[in-house]
C-alpha cells in the first residue's frame, strides 16, 4: 500500500497534468487559439501549479520531463514510471471533462510524422527542460521556481510553434489528438533528455566539486579544532607536582 506522502505525490501529478490539459484544450478550441495565447495560458497555469505543488511532487506534469529527470537520477525508476502513468491518466481525465462540458465530437488525430515538427518539439522542450533544470539545481524558492518553469514553457512553446503545435508534452498531445510516436512523443523526450543532461554536465559538476572542496576544508578545520581542544584539556588536567622537601639529616648524638 502507498503511504500518505507517496499517494499525495501521485495525486499532485494527476491534478497538475489534468488542469494543464484542460487549460490547453479550452484555448485550443476557442477564438483565442493562437500560439501566443495558448503558450501564455499554459505557462501561467504551470507557474501557479508549481507554487502550489512543487514541495509535494516536484511539479513535473510532463512524461518527457519525467524521463529527463530520471536520466539525471533525480527520480527513481519506480517513481518515474508511477509519475508517467498518473500524468497520462490526468491528461485523459482532462480530455473527458472537456468533452463533458463542450460535447465536442468528430476530433481526429493529426499527429502525423514530419521532420520539421519533430525538430521543433525537440528545440522547444530543450529550452523548457533547461529552465526547469536551472530552477531545480539552483534551489530557487517556490515563487522564482514557478516563474522560471512557467517562463521556460512559454518561451519553448512559442519557439516550437514555428514548426509544430508547440505542445512539448506527450500527455497533453494525446488529449489534443496530436499523438505521434515520431513527433509529439519522441520530440519532447529527446529535448528533455538533452536539456537536463547538458545542464547537469556543464554546470552541476562544478557545483558538486565546489561543495566537495568546501566539505573537505570544513573537515580539516574541524580536525584542527578538535586537536586544539584535546591539547588544551590535557594541559588543564595536568596538575603541578609538589616538590618534596629535602630530607633532614640525622645528627649523631654526642656521647
Amino acid at each position: 500500500m502507498f503511504r500518505k506522502n507517496k499517494l499525495a505525490m501521485l495525486v499532485s501529478e494527476f491534478l497538475g497534468t489534468g488542469v494543464l490539459t484542460l487549460i490547453v484544450l479550452s484555448l485550443s478550441h476557442s477564438q483565442l487559439s493562437l500560439p501566443y495565447f495558448i503558450a501564455t495560458a499554459a505557462g501561467l497555469t504551470v507557474t501557479l501549479m508549481v507554487i502550489a505543488l512543487a514541495d509535494i511532487s516536484g511539479a513535473v506534469f510532463n512524461p518527457a520531463l519525467t524521463i529527463g529527470l530520471w536520466t539525471v537520477r533525480k527520480l527513481k525508476t519506480v517513481q518515474a514510471l508511477s509519475y508517467i502513468i498518473v500524468q497520462f491518466l490526468g491528461a485523459a481525465a482532462g480530455w473527458y471533462l472537456f468533452l463533458y462540458f463542450t460535447k465536442l465530437t468528430g476530433v481526429k488525430n493529426t499527429g502525423t510524422y514530419d521532420a520539421r515538427l519533430l525538430v521543433a518539439e525537440v528545440v522547444g522542450t530543450f529550452i523548457f527542460s533547461f529552465s526547469f533544470a536551472a530552477a531545480l539545481y539552483q534551489r530557487m524558492n517556490l515563487g522564482l521556481r514557478g516563474l522560471m518553469v512557467g517562463g521556460g514553457l512559454v518561451m519553448g512553446s512559442l519557439i516550437a510553434s514555428l514548426g509544430s503545435a508547440g505542445i512539448l508534452n506527450p500527455a497533453v498531445a494525446m488529449s489534443l489528438h496530436q499523438w505521434g510516436w515520431g513527433t509529439y512523443v519522441l520530440g519532447p523526450v529527446l529535448g528533455a533528455v538533452v536539456g537536463f543532461n547538458l545542464y547537469n554536465l556543464l554546470f552541476v559538476q562544478t557545483e558538486v566539486a565546489e561543495v566537495a572542496e568546501a566539505k573537505a576544508e570544513a573537515k580539516a578545520e574541524a580536525k584542527v579544532a578538535a586537536k586544539t581542544t584535546i591539547h588544551r584539556s590535557t594541559v588543564a588536567d595536568k596538575k603541578p607536582v609538589a616538590k618534596k622537601a629535602p630530607a633532614k639529616r640525622k645528627v649523631p648524638a654526642k656521647k
